[in-house]
């Protein structure tokens, strides 16, 4: 018995490749505005507690994800200016703005996770409230706030993986326009003499139908 091998036909190929694109375009895009807006969010928010001793009893502190470091909200902001760029490279230029995007997303992991048990803002905080420098920061404690940031950093970070695998797939702006700005011009279709509309239109445009040259 003959058994027939099953070609994979070209349009269903590139049906297959163009629905790939597209999903992961829409992932890419929900990701990397999802996580720069969660880190920015999350930088803004009260990352440390603790206390500081003054004359008058335990001065209370807070510090913000910004006192602590302002390295993700930064990076944050990298990552969805890289995301919008994307689409405005092509080839090579698309890869390294891709990598760009990852990096911004691996790096606001790392401030994030490094700043969930740093203290320094709120020893600064404690030395200025008591006045002498040496002074540290007491009952210190920390919220979630870092690792929300982190996760913000890890949907860049995903963002950036898918434009660096489905890049190639996804479209660029368009290059209707060259670089002068100048859109560009149409080639004028030949004027028909039969035609009277042909003529009329011909001579709307300032041209000669002829096509003789004035003496």
């Amino acid at each position: 018995m003959d058994y027939v091998t099953a070609v994979p036909h070209p349009r269903t190929e590139a049906a297959a490749t163009a629905r790939s694109g597209r999903r992961s375009l829409a992932v890419a895009l929900l990701c990397g505005a999802l996580g720069a807006a969660v880190a920015l969010l999350a930088s803004r928010q009260r990352w440390a507690e603790g206390t500081a001793a003054v004359a008058g009893g335990a001065f209370p502190l807070t510090a913000k994800g910004s006192d602590v470091t302002g390295v993700p909200a930064a990076l944050a902001i990298v990552g969805l200016a890289a995301l919008v760029a994307v689409f405005a490279v092509r080839r090579s230029g698309r890869l390294l703005v891709a990598l760009l995007l990852a990096l911004s997303g691996a790096g606001t992991i790392a401030a994030a996770l490094a700043g969930a048990s740093d203290g320094g803002a709120l020893d600064e905080k404690a030395a200025q409230a008591s006045g002498d420098t040496a002074a540290t920061a007491a009952s210190l404690s920390h919220t979630g706030w870092p690792y929300v940031a982190a996760a913000g950093g890890a949907l860049i970070l995903l963002a950036g993986l898918l434009a660096l695998r489905f890049g190639r797939l996804w479209p660029a702006m368009s290059g209707r326009y060259e670089r002068s700005g100048a859109p560009r011009t149409r080639a004028s279709r030949p004027v028909d003499p039969d035609r009277p509309e042909d003529l009329w239109k011909a001579l709307d445009r300032g041209e000669d139908p002829t096509g003789t040259e004035p003496s």
